[in-house]
């Protein structure tokens, strides 16, 4: 039998394995799978209004919070409810985002519009000297700033989207530039264009403009930090399109999607997805992308909005760390977090479902049910905060052509290796006098005992396949006769 490759539609379509097309169906460490369901969080409604960024942070006592923001407000998440933390209305914009921090035991949020908010145990409040910025993260001793406006805080720079901020020396709330504080700022103009996006980077920090990335390393008084160009033109294009994978960081580009491990960028979607990426991305609103880690099944997510969006992310490519293949999850999200479960107990079974029936279709395994458990979840276009966590949904693969440019054969059957069977699955097929001629309409069989009857001639033969339910397959094989040269 012959391997999927995932879903690489850059390769050249006669490659053994090559998947042309995919839909909802993800690279997993054997082969490929259904996407799991969203799964709503039992008694957590929805948020007030469009989420603009959402984070679980964790202070040095190990209490989580949980925090979601919109455009006027900043809730947390508390007993199941979200309580409004904000302190105040924010005017936001029709762009803003919030962008979140843990440093110690403070919360930090800023939206690029608003005063940089901090809270440690209630609602958040102004930091008085901060500057606004769009961009805040916690590296070593020291909160960062990047993309500022400061006419309201500690100095007079004024506008400043090439610039970076750190705070006093283990002081969140100390922003006013002195040698002994260690508080400093400075610009990264290098290409020029703005700072689009920062992420820490172990013990370093990395600050991204469109086309130029910038390495930060601690250094001391009076420099404080010390910012080095890495050589190249790759940078990201946007505040969330990238994320930290431990020891590397993975982001998208103008032109194309790069891995990053402290050397240098490595093209991770050359040859296979990037052509197809980017003809399919919105050029006016690719900023919006949106990439998480799922950590517990070592995939990447890439949110973006597609070219036919009206902005908001409608689309997903999926990358699975260890295998380098690729595959599709297309749904509409608002933001996104690594959402931390209550867990599930016998007395708080009834809680989450009165009857068995009733019980959220999530597999047994899976973290959702773990106090702690750690699941990657969105929030979706009602706003609200659901968990990718339940069975597969329905799904479905193309295959490259299969044949020879001069033989015709005459396929017969088709077996697919399920490592788990779909409840039920079809094929359609189509056939090409040539590789790249155009596709005639030909046979089309449902499974039956493992594999899909099918009868259709051509040189060179492409397979379609929908399945209905939960599956997970990793290779195929045609059977068939020759029919001669023509």
């Amino acid at each position: 039998m012959i391997p999927f490759l995932g879903f690489v539609p850059d390769m050249d379509s006669t490659t053994p394995g090559v998947l042309t097309d995919c839909t909802q169906l993800i690279p997993t460490e054997k082969g490929m799978a259904s996407a799991p369901s969203a799964v709503s969080i039992t008694g957590l409604g929805a948020l007030a209004a469009e989420c603009r960024g959402a984070a679980v942070l964790t202070n040095t006592s190990g209490t989580r919070r949980t925090f979601a923001g919109t455009q006027t407000k900043i809730y947390e998440l508390s007993s199941g409810t979200w309580t409004d933390m904000s302190g105040s209305t924010f005017t936001g914009s029709s762009e803003n985002r919030w962008c979140f921090a843990q440093f110690g035991n403070a919360a930090i949020a800023t939206n690029d519009t608003e005063q940089m908010q901090a809270s440690t145990a209630g609602t958040f409040a102004p930091i008085a000297t901060a500057p606004k910025a769009r961009i805040v993260i916690a590296s070593k001793d020291f909160v960062l700033a990047f993309n500022t406006n400061d006419a309201t805080g500690s100095a007079t720079y004024g506008d400043s989207p090439d610039r970076w901020w750190c705070s006093g020396f283990q002081d969140h709330t100390d922003w006013t530039p002195a040698v002994p504080t260690q508080c400093n700022t400075g610009r990264l103009i290098g290409s020029g264009g703005e700072i689009v996006a920062a992420a820490p980077f172990g013990a370093n920090v990395v600050a991204y403009k469109s086309r130029q990335m910038f390495l930060g390393q601690y250094v001391g008084s009076p420099v404080v930090w010390q910012w080095d160009a890495v050589p190249g033109e790759q940078g990201c294009v946007g505040p969330e399109a990238v994320v930290d994978i431990g020891g590397a960081h993975i982001f998208v580009g103008e032109d194309n999607i790069w891995l990053y491990d402290g050397t240098r960028p490595i093209p991770i979607s050359q040859g296979s997805v990037r052509q197809w990426f980017y003809d399919n991305l919105s050029a006016t609103y690719k900023y919006r992308t949106i990439v998480t880690y799922d950590r517990n099944n070592n995939r990447v997510w890439i949110f973006y909005p597609s070219a036919v969006s009206s902005g908001t992310p409608d689309s997903a490519l999926v990358y699975h760390l260890a295998t380098k293949k690729w595959g599709r999850a297309n749904r509409t999200i608002e933001a996104t977090m690594n959402y931390v479960t209550p867990g599930v107990t016998w007395d708080t079974l009834d809680t989450v479902g009165a009857t068995w029936d009733t019980l959220p279709d999530i597999p047994w395994d899976s973290q959702s049910w773990q106090p702690s458990g750690r699941a990657l979840a969105v929030f979706d276009a009602t706003h609200n905060l659901v968990t990718l966590t339940g069975v597969g949904e329905d799904s479905g693969l193309t295959t490259g052509d299969i044949g020879d440019d001069e033989e015709v054969s005459t396929l017969t059957s088709v077996v697919l290796r399920f490592l788990t069977e779909p409840t039920s699955a079809t094929v359609s097929g189509q056939t090409k006098t040539g590789a790249g001629a155009t596709a005639t309409a030909a046979s089309s069989g449902s499974l039956y005992e493992s594999r899909f009857p099918i009868i259709q001639s051509g040189r060179w033969h492409r397979l379609a396949f929908q399945f209905v339910g939960n599956t997970e397959v990793t290779a195929i094989k045609t059977n068939g006769i020759g029919a001669g040269k023509n």
